[in-house]
């Protein structure tokens, strides 16, 4: 019997965290992120294949408390503005379609940030210092994730599940959640999920590990999926088996697998041969998804109109 590790979970994300055991190896759910809220890329998606995504990926940046916009350049600038009101765009489409959500979260550093602070390289933000009882780090760690929670409280009301992805890419140093080693992101992970679940019981996540490393990962009884982001450096047709093998070997065998972002979406002949076991795919936004410098047109309609794939027709 699949159970979700939050004991207390809604059942729609039991159901939800079924149908993605269900799904991994038989098909795989098409998604598509998106940060604006015009979701242009699924515009694009439906005028080149008819079709549209069954996953649609949804981006908090601009929810972040502490965006310092008097220290900040243009595109980070433009970028916040873009993501507003990006979760109102998500309530509503899940509210009227047959959709599953995913959120992203760069988080904006809770102290000392400029400009785009969710990287290392913008913030003197020390996340080991959020691990010590009573510092100043942790208290606004805290503070950050009251805000957050507030706003998914309004999806466990309206009972939506959400795939819940927090620091994300814990395996790089780029981002200042992951820069201090995999096992500080882990921690931080924990004491996320001990207050989202036992706090305000938001019961409605299902909750999702992106890091494959051995030592971040923070236990079974903590995750419902695990997930890789994967960005080739060139494009080949592939249906990312290696990155799955790996994935498994420095996590865990005993839940299920997704592609969390890809820049190249899967090549969706090899992977209905094989039938490597990802429930899901999401491909990244904008220049990811639109035009071809990444994924062809017809990438796009083999993968939308292959009856290997889930989408929301």
């Amino acid at each position: 019997m699949i159970r979700c590790v939050n004991p207390s979970a809604s059942e729609k994300a039991r159901e939800l965290l079924s149908c993605l055991y269900e799904t991994a190896g038989r098909k795989i759910i098409t998604g598509q992120h998106t940060q604006t809220k015009p979701m242009e890329e699924i515009s694009y998606i439906k005028e080149v294949t008819g079709k549209t995504p069954k996953l649609y990926g949804f981006e908090l940046l601009a929810y972040s408390p502490n965006i310092n916009y008097e220290d900040a350049s243009y595109e980070c600038l433009k970028e916040v503005e873009e993501n507003k009101g990006t979760l109102d765009t998500a309530f509503d489409l899940a509210s009227s379609e047959d959709v599953i959500l995913t959120f992203t979260f760069h988080w904006y550093s809770p102290l000392y940030g400029r400009d785009k602070s969710f990287y290392q390289k913008n913030t003197e933000f020390d996340a080991r210092r959020i691990l010590i009882q009573g510092s100043e780090e942790r208290k606004a760690f805290y503070h950050d994730m009251e805000v957050i929670g507030e706003h998914l409280k309004r999806f466990r009301q309206a009972d939506i599940p959400i795939l819940w992805r927090p620091f994300h890419e814990a395996d790089g140093d780029w981002f200042w959640w992951g820069s201090k080693g995999p096992e500080v992101a882990r921690e931080l992970y924990k004491l996320m999920f001990d207050y989202y679940v036992n706090e305000l019981h938001l019961d409605n996540l299902l909750w999702v590990w992106n890091c494959p490393k051995r030592e971040g990962y923070p236990g079974d009884e903590y995750v419902d999926v695990i997930s890789v982001d994967v960005y080739n450096t060139f494009k080949f047709a592939t249906d990312y088996e290696r990155d799955y093998l790996n994935l498994i070997k420095e996590t865990t065998k005993n839940k299920v697998c997704a592609l969390a972002e890809v820049g190249y979406i899967p090549d969706i002949d090899q992977l209905k041969q094989s039938q490597v076991p990802w429930a899901y795919y999401m491909c990244w936004s904008k220049e990811f998804c639109i035009g071809e410098q990444y994924n062809s047109k017809e990438d796009l309609k083999r993968m939308y109109e292959s009856d290997y794939s889930i989408t929301n027709d």
